[in-house]
């Protein structure tokens, strides 16, 4: 069973393949990815690592949680799973 995890406090210049090189040598990667901004395509300076084995991605939070990647200290810890979001009345009401 995979396991998700937060990364947070990434440099705007890190890349998804950077943060999946950063991340195998933990384990298996099964997928890494920086969130964008929908508008400028910058990064939001966090994204998401999900590992292969549950094991790998505890072990990923212990190695790497603190560590430098590109000059910055990151957060890593289990991705919490994603809240519903209700449509934003405000946008409805003034279109």
């Amino acid at each position: 069973m995979s396991m998700k995890l937060y990364v947070g406090g990434l440099a705007y210049s890190v890349t998804d393949e950077e943060l999946e090189a950063f991340f195998a040598e933990q384990g298996k990667v099964v997928s890494a990815t920086v969130i964008k901004d929908r508008d400028t395509g910058r990064s939001k300076g966090f994204g998401f690592v999900e590992m292969e084995d549950i094991k790998e991605g505890q072990a990923a939070i212990k190695e790497l949680n603190g560590k430098e990647l590109n000059g910055r200290a990151i957060v890593v810890n289990e991705a919490r799973p994603r809240e519903e979001r209700r449509p934003n009345d405000n946008f409805r009401r003034r279109y």
